[in-house]
């Protein structure tokens, strides 16, 4: 290594262009948030680069996710009511959602915007339907396995009312919720 990359906190070039590429690759393969593209950028230059120092790090890191803004390849906001659809088709909660983006760096008030439009009932019908639950069960029911089903919902997030709701709903009310929120 030269002196000039260990007493230095400003990035080599070399180390700009790197970070250019690196963002630019992975945003071409997957739809990433701030967070972590910065932490992905971070954790690989830690590993390309032997002596990089914090500053260099964090410059590195802010410059990769500059570029991507720059170029209109990160959006928190696209990328919180991309991800809430996704997950609501998915049989998830607006809790369980919400709790995914903060863990990825989504703002909250993007997350909120995203969610503003998210309907829980048609999430827990779908979880239902995935599982085999309330209107789409295919054994009996007894006490144990309805004690199970109820838990299931307030696990996944749903709330006792709305759980009870999808539960105790006719198999062709379900799929008339289902249907009702694709169209």
């Amino acid at each position: 290594m030269t002196d000039e990359t260990v007493s230095s906190d400003i990035p080599t070039p070399r180390m700009l262009s790197w970070a250019r590429n690196s963002a630019i690759y992975r945003l071409e393969r997957r739809m990433m948030t701030e967070k972590q593209l910065y932490d992905a950028i971070t954790r690989k230059a830690k590993e390309k680069f032997e002596d990089i120092g914090a500053a260099q790090l964090k410059a590195l890191a802010d410059f990769a996710v500059r570029v991507a803004y720059d170029n209109k390849a990160l959006d928190d906001g696209a990328y919180a009511e991309i991800s809430t659809r996704s997950q609501l088709r998915g049989g998830k909660s607006k809790r369980a959602i919400a709790r995914k983006l903060a863990a990825k760096g989504v703002a909250s008030d993007k997350v909120e915007a995203a969610l503003e439009e998210a309907d829980d009932l048609y999430a827990a019908a779908i979880f239902a339907r995935k599982r085999a639950f309330g209107p789409f069960r295919r054994v009996e029911l007894d006490e144990k396995r309805k004690a199970k089903e109820l838990w299931a919902f307030a696990r996944n997030g749903f709330s006792f009312d709305i759980g009870r709701k999808v539960f105790d709903m006719s198999l062709e009310d379900a799929e008339d919720v289902i249907l009702a929120r694709r169209l």
